[in-house]
């Protein structure tokens, strides 16, 4: 895959402050936006993330973030945008904050190849956990440290995904995804999500699958999830923001299969995938 196009506060760029705060301390949050068609999918949705996390953190917020993100995707047909944004080149030394103005860091990919099996996901258990404070919890912050060591663990290779757990034994999520378990008798199943409360990350793409399925009368619930539910569940579904959904075909012992409510789903989803939406 080729590198990316990068632009930093505004301006074509591959340069930042090594006094970074995002550098030096993680101080940042970032967004990864599938661009389709020249258009941003989902872009309301991710800048509502981004301002978010801003102000929890405490990150400044640069002006006209959606036309420089609009513009930056209308440039190429498909691609990956990924918005970082960081408390910029520390004022002074240490962990107490100065008069920062800020860093902005846009990147445009290439769409990748195709790198994951559209036929299902083999899945196993990390056993890296994920630490729990509620301060962060939900954002995509940019210390994903977690992440990366547990999906570089040594049986790494044996899976196209790995699932946290936090280190209270909730299940979270995917390194890269956020997850849904259906189980039930056909006519009375139920579709779950582990709730984000104590970590992880709220996806986007899992707020707009709750959404959408409420809209169709597929309510989903965010509840305490552990590593039992997982084992009952007769259907499993992965997502993010490039994917959209993505089937789960493989759990340590056994196998799977995408089954009716995961087709369902799947239905519900493609024409918001496709189009591409705003919101």
């Amino acid at each position: 895959m080729n590198g990316p196009a990068v632009w930093v506060n505004g301006r074509p760029c591959t340069v930042v402050s090594v006094l970074d705060r995002g550098l030096q301390y993680g101080e940042g949050v970032f967004e990864t936006v599938a661009c389709l068609k020249g258009r941003a999918r989902f872009l309301t949705l991710h800048l509502e993330r981004l301002a978010l996390g801003c102000r929890r953190l405490g990150v400044p917020e640069p002006p006209a973030l959606r036309a420089q993100i609009e513009q930056v995707a209308a440039e190429a047909p498909r691609s990956l945008v990924k918005v970082l944004l960081t408390r910029g080149a520390g004022a002074a030394r240490g962990y107490r904050r100065g008069a920062e103005a800020g860093t902005c860091v846009i990147m445009r990919y290439p769409w990748p190849e195709e790198a994951h099996p559209r036929a299902g996901a083999r899945v196993r258990i990390a056993s890296v956990r994920l630490g729990e404070n509620p301060a962060l919890a939900g954002l995509k912050h940019c210390n994903r440290l977690e992440q990366v060591l547990a999906a570089n663990e040594a049986d790494g290779a044996e899976a196209d995904e790995a699932l946290m757990l936090s280190t209270a034994g909730q299940l979270i999520g995917g390194t890269m995804t956020n997850v849904f378990l259906i189980d039930g008798a056909p006519g009375a199943a139920r579709v779950r999500t582990p709730e984000i409360r104590t970590c992880g990350v709220a996806g986007v793409m899992r707020q707009v699958v709750m959404r959408e399925a409420a809209r169709a009368g597929l309510p989903v619930e965010a509840c305490a999830l552990g590593l039992a539910d997982l084992e009952a569940a007769s259907e499993v579904v992965l997502t993010n923001a490039r994917l959209g959904l993505w089937p789960v075909r493989a759990l340590p012992g056994r196998e799977l299969a995408p089954g009716p409510l995961t087709e369902r789903l799947q239905r519900l989803m493609q024409p918001l995938l496709e189009a591409p939406a705003d919101d």
